[in-house]
């Protein structure tokens, strides 16, 4: 079950595709946070959704808000399918331990070894402001994405 709106948001650290560390309470106090769980880079409708962020990044990376995507993809090719196509924010890595970080937000997918399409807001103050969750094949609003982020702001 993923966790609920108004819980504290489980900590991580985890690698980008350049091999840095993104920590989420680094962004404590800073900027509300749209963490966006994938299943598969390369996959057709995660291609389309993130490009989509791609080119509307000024909804998503401001002065006080950032995007961060999440996949259980290993590093290298959380690069390829940045470098691809061109995606300049975050593409964390949640490959091992396995899925631990979509695990503690309740939204792995034990059979199909990958995060559900999820979504979720991160307030300033580390806390669930809103999320949702679409079926594997259901590409996310981005207009609704971008509207919960800026009601957190």
């Amino acid at each position: 079950m993923p966790i609920q709106v108004g819980a504290a948001a489980p900590d991580f650290t985890l690698r980008d595709q350049h091999g840095a560390d993104f920590r989420l309470s680094s962004y404590a106090g800073k900027k509300a946070v749209l963490l966006v769980f994938y299943p598969f880079a390369f996959s057709g409708v995660c291609t389309g959704e993130l490009t989509g962020f791609r080119d509307r990044l000024g909804d998503f990376e401001t002065e006080h808000s950032t995007i961060a995507a999440i996949s259980c993809d290993p590093i290298y090719s959380q690069r390829a399918f940045a470098d691809r196509d061109g995606i300049f924010f975050p593409l964390l890595a949640d490959y091992w331990p396995h899925g631990e970080v979509a695990s503690a937000y309740g939204v792995f997918d034990t059979e199909q070894g990958c995060p559900q399409r999820s979504s979720f807001v991160i307030g300033k103050d580390g806390t669930v402001r809103w999320s949702v969750h679409n079926e594997m094949g259901d590409p996310r609003d981005l207009d609704v994405q971008a509207a919960a982020l800026r009601d957190a702001i």
